[in-house]
């Protein structure tokens, strides 16, 4: 094999075995773990299985989807093995779990704590099943951010970002802008759609289900036009 692909799933908590079919069709050498069982929640990100995949291969690249994406942007930019990095539905934070009201961050690097953006526990949805994207909104104008931003500029290789216009879990149109931004003229791509939700369906793939219940947008026929938008330029990424 000539490069890995590390394949983080979202807080639904599956992997994505068809993703990953798809993927290996293509040639590559995929690794889809379950990387959370019951909470996300100052998980290692020296967890994740890199050290597998380097001992095959020439190449890493870490693709992710919401959640995932937030693991794979930051395994970019604290692991220099790592080539590439897909963000679907991506965020340009390291967010709060939250548990009862208690609220830890996501994640931990060499022992500590990442720094975190809080969850405003006074926000209350107006909707049913509820968004969430005004909530993180309403939550980085009550916290300051600024020290749980993801250091994308350190991302070493290119970096792709895909999200929908109508995501409905967080904004992660913005959160793309952001990281865009963030990595001035280092290689980004975004791409986006603006009738698309949270969850992009890329070609021979079947529309997920399952995961907390939520307002995601899009609609199937949204979706599955970014998967086709995207799909060149993912494998453009994966071939680097």
């Amino acid at each position: 094999m000539t490069t890995g692909v590390l394949l983080l799933h979202g807080s639904s908590g599956t992997p994505d075995l068809e993703r990953a079919r798809i993927l290996e069709a293509e040639g590559y050498d995929v690794l889809a773990p379950q990387w959370f069982d019951a909470k996300i929640s100052e998980i290692p990100l020296e967890s994740f299985p890199l050290d597998e995949l380097k001992q095959r291969n020439k190449r890493i690249v870490i693709m992710g989807v919401s959640r995932g994406a937030e693991a794979a942007l930051l395994l970019g930019a604290l692991d220099e093995r790592v080539d590439a990095v897909i963000a679907l539905a991506p965020t340009a934070y390291v967010w709060a779990w939250n548990d009862a009201g208690h609220q830890t961050s996501a994640w931990t690097w060499q022992g500590e704590p990442l720094p975190f953006v809080p969850l405003d526990l006074t926000w209350q949805p107006d909707d049913d099943p509820p968004s969430f994207t005004p909530w993180y909104r309403q939550s980085l104008k009550k916290y300051d951010g600024d020290a749980a931003r993801i250091p994308v500029e350190r991302i070493r290789g290119e970096v792709l970002l895909v999200a929908g216009g109508d995501d409905r879990v967080w904004p992660s149109v913005q959160f793309a802008e952001q990281i865009s931004l963030a990595r001035e003229a280092r290689p980004t791509r975004t791409v986006v759609a603006a009738r698309a939700g949270h969850r992009v369906i890329l070609p021979g793939e079947t529309p997920q289900s399952g995961g907390q219940r939520m307002a995601r947008g899009g609609t199937e026929e949204a979706d599955r036009e970014l998967g086709e938008l995207v799909w060149p330029q993912l494998l453009r990424t994966l071939a680097g």
